[in-house]
């Protein structure tokens, strides 16, 4: 089932903060929590899911949103952007050590909010820990897909939606985009069909044809030259059948 992003606000000005949750609320992201200090974000993060992290680099507390990026990177993967009034050379050369995957600077719009959002969700890494993608490919392969521990994100017009892994009955590819399916909903994604199906949990999706990866636990029929999933005939290689009919005799 696919759920909303879920973003966490860290920012001590509360008009500034309940204007931020306002923007992303109207764009159709959820709030965990909207928090002003290091010590209150920590319990957040560690009580919840938390998608994406939005941090006020001066806080009301002694510790900084820089130190809350470090707390972030050292027990979690997730994105984080820093939104701040200082964008002098200190600041931001005392905000890279950190690694965020965005720097917003106040004031700013719903569109830049938005955009740095979307960038940082989609280019960031989760395959290593601490680790970004800092690709400078153009948008479309920017807007891949990012891979969790049991689900990956998805995009679906302007927002990612977190998909679980068991929850993609087939996948289609479809020239240059790929029509993700699950029980009543599809994506499209631009991927070649190989690269997609390395993101995937290797024990449960097969490339079943050319044109095809599907999710061995949702095949409802079989016969010699096609499967069936969720009343769709797919169509299936020799190797693929001969795989399949080998595991149903194991």
């Amino acid at each position: 089932m696919e759920q909303p992003i879920k973003i966490l606000i860290v920012e001590d000005n509360v008009i500034i903060a309940d204007d931020m949750q306002s923007m992303l609320e109207e764009i159709g992201y959820e709030i965990v929590d909207n928090v002003i200090v290091y010590e209150q974000a920590v319990e957040v993060l560690k009580n919840n899911q938390v998608d994406l992290v939005l941090i006020d680099i001066i806080l009301a507390s002694d510790k900084t949103g820089i130190d809350l990026g470090k707390h972030i990177r050292d027990n979690y993967n997730i994105p984080f952007i820093f939104v701040t009034s200082n964008s002098d050379r200190a600041t931001v050369e005392n905000a890279k050590t950190v690694k965020p995957n965005g720097y917003l600077v106040k004031p700013f719009e719903q569109q830049d909010l938005y955009t740095s959002i979307e960038i940082a969700l989609s280019s960031f890494n989760y395959s290593e820990k601490g680790d970004s993608d800092n690709s400078n490919d153009e948008d479309e392969k920017l807007m891949s897909n990012s891979v969790l521990k049991d689900s990956i994100f998805v995009k679906k017009q302007h927002l990612y939606y977190r998909i679980q892994f068991g929850d993609i009955q087939f996948i289609k590819a479809d020239n240059v985009y790929l029509e993700v399916n699950t029980a009543d909903k599809k994506f499209l994604v631009r991927s070649p069909l190989k690269d997609y199906l390395e993101k995937l949990p290797q024990n449960k999706f097969y490339r079943a044809h050319k044109s095809y990866i599907v999710n061995v636990d949702h095949i409802d029929a079989i016969n010699s030259k096609d499967i069936m999933i969720n009343n769709t005939l797919i169509p299936i290689s020799k190797e693929f059948k001969e795989f399949i009919i080998s595991a149903m005799n194991s």
